[in-house]
């Protein structure tokens, strides 16, 4: 099978964003923010070969919509394979320690 195409959300990018940000700007400390986020997007990338590798996510109704989490450090990249288009869509990139459901509902 040849490779998937991965794609990012408007969320997913704002999310990407925000991780640099705070890191950056907050935390000052911007070649560690160019850094992280370099490593999700990498991360992210390798999906495009084998994306059921990750778990499902486990909470409903995700994981019967086929949401997979994809961990990158302290990061969860959320994702799904959409297979009859043969692409990944990455939906949210989140800090593993926020209350995870919410902002999933949020996103919706």
């Amino acid at each position: 099978m040849s490779a998937w195409k991965v794609v990012y959300t408007e969320q997913a990018e704002n999310d990407l964003r925000a991780i640099y940000e705070y890191i950056a700007f907050s935390l000052l400390e911007p070649k560690i923010a160019e850094r992280q986020t370099k490593r999700i997007i990498e991360a992210a990338a390798k999906l495009n070969e084998m994306p059921y590798r990750c778990r499902l996510y486990e909470k409903e109704p995700w994981r019967s919509k086929g949401l997979r989490v994809l961990p990158v450090d302290n990061y969860l990249v959320f994702y799904l394979p959409v297979e009859d288009r043969g692409t990944v869509v990455i939906i949210r990139i989140m800090y593993g320690g926020r209350n995870i459901e919410k902002q999933l509902h949020n996103g919706e």
